[in-house]
């Protein structure tokens, strides 16, 4: 039975931007590169890999999952299946968080503009300096390298800590805000971290962030040359003393996971917190009624991870209990969204009933009151959204949306009786036109309905019963008539 682990660490794909504000880019055909592009699609994903055998060299895979290249007369290419020497770079971090990418083997240095490319410069100009966009999916858990602990808001002490064991509830979720070539950290309640600790509401320049690479791992640099860092019993995360990153001032990108809590047909919340039995029995949505849901890459089915380590599990006569250690059949569950409810189904081929005791059962045939749930996604009240072409972001000039920007905008999500509400700029709720585009400006509220369908993404739908999907204008639409690539969005 496959598995796809709980704690995954995100593989680090970023462009770069040169001087000029353009994208270095491999091109599909000829293996070329250039950097023509304005704004971070496919073409423009570079992914840094370590060379194993040095503490210092790099490769920089396309894409097409061809490395780059610099000869001896700095002759740029793209085409090598598997690493070289020419392959190998040293990245040299300027003050501002930018990179100079050095070929390792002839200390020349790699640059230029459009298709004029070269790395033969002996000295870094600004033509030389490369800025680093990360091209992942901006929400993560985000954990402490040294203390081998988890960052999370602890609005008690009005910080984020880094003393949790593991990622749980919204308050472990951290947005990453790319601005001005910089990062800021938001918190699940839209704060910025600043440098000394503090939560702010503005993304202040205290509370912007250079990144660096080292191993891997990711280090932020604050304005004065410093690097965030846990500091006191708790980890208090803010910049320390260092102006080198050690392993203190290391930091892994971990997947968040949606995390869900379940009301029963008996209107009490599915719950552990009475023992091991998956139980309907309470009023108040706490770390013991959440649930963290992982979707099977290859089956499509969910598995329900609790707090204390265990998954739901299909146990004698039909009951669920949180005792399993391992995945196998009776931890997978199949989900069938039916508008404001759903049903789930269990390995035994029947559905989950709240029985009159509130206890769970996977024991009817047919889906009634009893076999339906409501779900609701605690850890992403914030959301960000990226499809195929790219994120969705408000419109220039108008009150439509874009599916194909290099930025994103971050929008907020409110819940009611098993749909969502999303707020864009200015408060202003999404609602679909008559035309089925959807709109970002709407007085009132129009309910959404999220279905989680595959690993890192969901599909929306509609008022309409359509899903949105990002059409090939680049506008967001609300026309999807099945499920497709085009109405799938990372969350």
């Amino acid at each position: 039975m496959p598995t796809n682990g709980i704690h995954q660490v995100l593989k680090i794909q970023f462009g770069l931007i040169n001087e000029e504000d353009r994208y270095l880019t491999a091109e599909s055909f000829g293996f070329k590169v250039n950097a023509s592009a304005s704004s971070l699609k496919r073409k423009q994903i570079w992914v840094l890999e370590q060379d194993e055998g040095s503490s210092s060299a790099v490769f920089f895979k396309s894409h097409l999952g061809r490395y780059l290249e610099a000869d001896q007369d700095g002759k740029v290419s793209c085409e090598a299946k598997k690493p070289g020497r020419d392959a190998r770079f040293l990245i040299v971090t300027h003050s501002d968080g930018r990179w100079a990418l050095q070929s390792e083997p002839y200390r020349r240095f790699f640059g230029g503009c459009e298709d004029q490319l070269s790395c033969f410069s002996t000295t870094i100009t600004p033509a030389e300096l490369w800025t680093v966009h990360l091209a992942i999916h901006p929400q993560a858990n985000l954990l402490s390298i040294s203390r081998r602990r988890y960052a999370h808001l602890c609005p008690q002490e009005d910080e984020i800590a880094t003393d949790s064991n593991i990622p749980w509830g919204v308050d472990a979720l951290i947005t990453l805000i790319f601005l001005n070539k910089q990062y800021c950290l938001k918190t699940c309640d839209s704060r910025y971290l600043r440098n000394d600790g503090k939560l702010v509401w503005e993304p202040e320049p205290q509370a912007r962030y250079t990144l660096e690479f080292k191993a891997g791992k990711l280090a932020f640099k604050d304005c004065d040359g410093r690097y965030l860092a846990p500091m006191g019993p708790t980890g208090t995360l803010k910049a320390g003393r260092s102006s080198k990153p050690s392993k203190d001032e290391l930091f892994d990108l971990e997947e968040s996971h949606p995390q869900v809590v379940f009301m029963g047909s008996n209107g009490r919340y599915v719950s552990i917190r009475q023992g091991i039995n998956v139980s309907a029995n309470q009023d108040e949505e706490l770390d013991h009624e959440t649930f963290q849901m992982q979707i099977d890459r290859e089956t499509k089915k969910c598995i329900f991870h609790s707090n204390t380590g265990d998954y739901w599990t299909l146990v004698t006569h039909g009951g669920i209990q949180s005792i399993a250690t391992q995945v196998a059949a009776k931890t997978m569950f199949e989900i069938e969204w039916r508008g404001r409810r759903i049903a789930l189904k269990a390995s035994n081929g029947r559905y989950i009933c709240t029985k009159k005791n509130g206890h769970l059962a996977a024991i009817s045939d047919f889906i009634g009151e009893d076999e339906e749930f409501i779900i609701k996604l605690i850890n992403r009240p914030i959301l960000v959204l990226r499809g195929n072409d790219g994120f969705v972001c408000h419109h220039r000039n108008s009150n439509l949306l874009d599916t194909n920007r290099s930025v994103y905008d971050v929008f907020h999500i409110s819940f009611s009786d098993g749909a969502y509400q999303i707020r864009g700029r200015g408060g202003k709720f999404w609602y679909i036109s008559s035309n089925g585009n959807v709109c970002s400006d709407g007085e009132r509220s129009e309910d959404f309905f999220f279905e989680f369908r595959e690993r890192g993404r969901v599909a929306i739908r509609g008022k309409n019963g359509k899903y949105l999907r990002g059409a090939s204008s680049g506008m967001l639409k609300a026309d999807g008539e099945s499920l497709a690539q085009a109405t799938l969005w990372e969350y």
